[in-house]
């Protein structure tokens, strides 16, 4: 193991940032089992701005590796999109190179910056889910989707709680490695620590996929597979009503209890669109509701705002659901709404406004909410609606603009991490992929490849009860962040 460490950290950087970039999918997520060894070799033998340096270099190629699908934008001129691409890949590497500064500090100060890997880490995926720029999207434990019986503690610690696993793991195995005799204790702390999730997690899968007296519910959901980019253009439109009505009577001839649509599924406002008329009298008739995405407006003090938004043509009325997490610099500028000026930036993004409510829907005696798109990403959005009485989630979707790249395959994981946080059975509606149904297990029962036209029906369980994570929210990451901020504090009273 001396070959390894006695490389260069400029090597030691580029072999952790490929490992970890090949963990998210749609790679099975291996590689992060081991792939911050030469990382934290960094962390514990570099000056602290020599480690934020390499850690720099390292997230940079992970991040590229893993996010590249964000420059292939095909809704956005060449410009933006790259744009997008570089900034997103400088601010998530900049986490990184800050958990390195940290870590080293530490270690320089009070030898322990290893027994802080793992509290560190987690603290820096917390706070980077925050804001107008939250991306929880890259948090480690998405690598792990492929390996249920791993992830099904994060209906208790969230996702985090993945990513401390995975750092403690890096720290024991790099221990072991360094470490010139056989030691005993380690090893089986080693792989006490490997085996434990394995364990506890394949008991909770299988109590979860043999529960008895579950209740569910029948969706019909479509997945049209329509060019977003052909969807307003007028000669196309009477071609894509027609589309869309052939694919919604199959839906509907599977009597569901609701049929779903994706993401802005028609060029129209629907809510005052004359075309309402025509869902609200099949709504009616079949005693079936439907849930459909659409653009909206409204004017509040002579402004018009416009929303991304849901439709609900309930049995005895119509509901609408605006969007409350946009996609920055897609959908909106961030902090436009506070400094006007932004508004005139013109970065070919739409320039929507969020919503101000959870709103859930009435399904017979039940309630559900409906992700949007980018909102499954982040766990705080499923979460409110189950406080709000959501008894199972929908998502729609609209992923084409990502073309077939490992963006689509990362968004639809997304929601697995959903349905096991909130222990809720969730269906997904997107315009071209990846659409399904997911148990609170996180295992799926249906998937529509991309690029398929497909109309599907599934049996979507709903929860009952709400879990640890989702009462009382990331209190694991919040422990480990007092646990970081102690240590932080600590080190600056020692340096005067």
């Amino acid at each position: 193991m001396n070959l390894l460490f006695n490389r260069s950290s400029f090597h030691l950087s580029i072999i952790s940032g490929i490992l970890i970039g090949f963990a998210y999918p749609p790679f099975p997520g291996i590689t992060a089992w081991f792939g911050f060894v030469p990382l934290i070799h960094i962390w514990l033998s570099e000056s602290p701005k020599e480690s934020a340096r390499w850690s720099f270099l390292s997230a940079v190629i992970a991040n590229t590796i893993s996010f590249y699908w964000i420059g292939l934008n095909s809704g956005a001129s060449l410009f933006p999109v790259l744009l997008s691409l570089i900034s997103c890949i400088i601010y998530l590497s900049s986490m990184w190179a800050l958990v390195g500064f940290f870590l080293s500090h530490l270690n320089k100060r009070f030898g322990n910056g290893l027994a802080m890997i793992p509290f560190v880490w987690v603290t820096f995926e917390w706070l980077r889910s925050f804001g107008p720029l939250g991306f929880p999207w890259a948090n480690l434990a998405i690598t792990q989707t492929k390996f249920l019986p791993l992830i099904q503690i994060i209906d208790t610690t969230g996702s985090e709680g993945v990513g401390f696993w995975i750092l403690l793991l890096n720290t024991l195995l790099y221990i072991f490695l360094r470490t010139n005799i056989f030691d005993k204790k380690l090893v089986i702390s080693l792989i006490l620590v490997f085996l434990i999730p394995w364990v506890f997690g394949t008991i909770r899968f299988q109590f979860f996929e043999t529960k008895h007296n579950i209740k569910s519910r029948t969706i019909s959901a479509i997945q049209p597979n329509v060019n977003p980019n052909q969807k307003w253009d007028v000669s196309y439109r009477d071609r894509l009503y027609t589309i869309m009505d052939s694919l919604n009577a199959e839906a509907y001839s599977f009597d569901p209890d609701l049929v779903l649509w994706p993401e802005a599924a028609l060029p129209a406002y629907m809510r005052v669109s004359t075309l309402r008329n025509k869902y609200e009298s099949l709504v009616k008739k079949t005693k079936i509701p439907l849930l459909m995405g659409t653009v909206d407006y409204e004017y509040k003090q002579n402004n018009r705002l416009s929303y991304n938004g849901a439709i609900y043509f309930g049995i005895n009325d119509n509901q609408m659901y605006h969007k409350m997490f946009l996609v920055p610099f897609a959908e909106y500028i961030p902090l436009s709404n506070n400094f006007k000026i932004l508004k005139k930036l013109n970065f070919g993004q739409a320039n929507f406004s969020p919503g101000e409510t959870f709103t859930t829907f009435p399904l017979d005696t039940i309630r559900f909410g409906n992700l949007i798109c980018y909102e499954s990403s982040h766990p705080f959005v499923a979460r409110n609606f189950i406080q709000n009485g959501a008894n199972f989630l929908t998502i729609e979707a609209n992923d084409a603009w990502l073309r077939n790249s490992s963006g689509v395959r990362q968004h639809f994981e997304l929601a697995v991490l959903r349905a096991i946080e909130q222990r809720v059975g969730i269906i997904r509606s997107a315009n071209t992929g990846i659409s399904g149904v997911i148990k609170p297990s996180g295992k799926t029962d249906h998937k529509v490849a991309f690029g398929a036209q497909e109309v599907f029906k599934g049996k979507v369980i709903l929860n009952d009860k709400i879990t640890f994570y989702g009462i009382y929210g990331s209190v694991f990451s919040q422990l480990c962040f007092i646990i970081t901020f102690m240590q932080f504090i600590w080190l600056i009273k020692r340096q005067n």
